[in-house]
């Protein structure tokens, strides 16, 4: 099967997930482009998946990833799985009001949102989504994040069969 790992990244750390998630696609058996939303404007036309992710962004989704999930032809991807993933940077303090507060500029992120929007514009998505912390607003990953972006594609990638 062929797909697409499109992205959008400020700071490289969605950009290394979504070279994480293509090489263990690729290790499956199957084919895979990346697609930077941020240098490209292109929004796929073909392909028999779909991966999609953004940074968490002052709780919301970027405008690239939105504008490619609207810009998405749902006759041509409507019946293909898609995948919806994001890097998210929590509170790290000890204050359990803070962190509680924080929770809703990280919660539901890029990915609640992406996947939210894709189902209602008609597209399957396939859940639940993948979440990546980072240590700070600028990365890098927290340790173990890449390894759990691997998984998660290890397990898509199984779940397209041949």
């Amino acid at each position: 099967m062929k797909g697409v790992v499109a992205f959008d990244s400020y700071y490289g750390n969605t950009k290394a997930v979504a070279e994480a998630m293509k090489e263990e696609i690729e290790r499956a058996g199957h084919q895979a482009v990346l697609l930077n939303m941020r240098v490209s404007r292109e929004v796929p036309s073909e392909g028999d998946f779909l991966m999609v992710g953004s940074p968490t962004r002052f709780k919301k989704m970027t405008r690239p990833s939105k504008r490619l999930v609207k810009k998405l032809d749902v006759g041509a991807w409507g019946s293909k799985p898609v995948a919806v993933f994001d890097t998210y940077s929590p509170y790290r303090g000890d204050d359990p009001k803070k962190r509680e507060d924080s929770r809703k500029w990280i919660e539901p992120g890029a990915a609640g949102f992406l996947a939210s929007l894709a189902e209602k514009r008609g597209l399957k998505v396939r859940g639940p989504c993948l979440r990546c912390s980072v240590k700070d607003m600028k990365g890098p990953l927290d340790e173990g994040e890449l390894d759990k972006a691997r998984e998660y594609a290890r397990q898509f990638a199984a779940s397209l069969g041949k």
